[in-house]
């Protein structure tokens, strides 16, 4: 992230210590997670409580549960966070669908038919296995219906339909951006597969936000991408300044 914006949040005296403090802590990689407990030699066990605590809850398995890092936590991957996560995704497939207009695209019963023949040629995860097994002929439809992207952006002038993804990650490494951007292409995948082949007259792309847990941003690529979603050029600072605002916030 510009480091001009990452100042000035950090001085803004609005902001309250604690926001700062955590943010600080995130951006240092000491967030008291397990995983960094673990690593202070304070616990052993690495394994998510949230999730653990999830699973007890329904009675499922708590077996293979996931390392709980500071991204893990933040993510719908998270058991315990899921339902948090995913509801704040207000623009999801499946609210769109229910509208008039997405007929113009393609009716909801043609994508489901083609998703859940998509969707049947992704493994089923581990900590999926339950709801597989409760109902396996509904599961691929039900899956598929439950992605949830940040964000849908549909260019009628040029029957264009944008997937947005906004992502998070150790910014420690350098090819932090490359190893996000599969993640959320791979996460949606099934998404822009389907509508491909429900609507093969229309363009379906994929657009993902990324920034690194202490506070990078890669400008450049920002941009760019704005420029693939047609924002016009004297509205791209805008955009900028407040999607670092709203990162840095969200590390609090």
């Amino acid at each position: 992230m510009d480091g001009v914006f990452l100042g000035k949040h950090l001085n803004d005296p609005r902001v309250p210590w604690r926001h700062k403090r955590r943010e600080m802590m995130a951006i240092a990689g000491i967030i008291p997670v397990v995983k960094w407990l673990a690593k202070i030699k304070q616990l052993s066990d690495v394994s998510c409580r949230l999730c653990k605590r999830a699973r007890e809850q329904r009675d499922a398995s708590t077996e293979n549960l996931p390392e709980e890092t500071y991204g893990h936590i933040n993510s719908a991957f998270c058991d315990g966070m899921a339902t948090t996560v995913t509801a704040a995704k207000e623009s999801g497939l499946y609210t769109l669908s229910q509208e008039e207009e997405f007929e113009q695209i393609c009716s909801r019963e043609s994508l489901t038919e083609k998703a859940a023949e998509i969707e049947k040629t992704i493994s089923v995860k581990e900590h999926e296995r339950e709801r597989y097994d409760f109902d396996p002929t509904m599961f691929y439809e039900h899956r598929f219906w439950n992605r949830r992207p940040d964000g849908i952006v549909i260019n009628k002038n040029h029957r264009t339909l944008y997937i947005l993804e906004c992502k998070q990650s150790s910014d420690r490494n350098e090819d932090f951006l490359r190893a996000k951007e599969d993640d959320a292409n791979e996460q949606h995948k099934s998404i822009i597969e389907a509508l491909k082949a429900a609507a093969p007259e229309w363009t379906f792309e994929q657009i993902n936000f990324v920034a690194g847990r202490r506070g990078a941003v890669v400008e450049d690529d920002f941009y760019n991408k704005l420029e693939r979603l047609n924002v016009q050029a004297g509205k791209r600072d805008k955009f900028w300044r407040r999607m670092c605002n709203a990162y840095a916030k969200r590390m609090t």
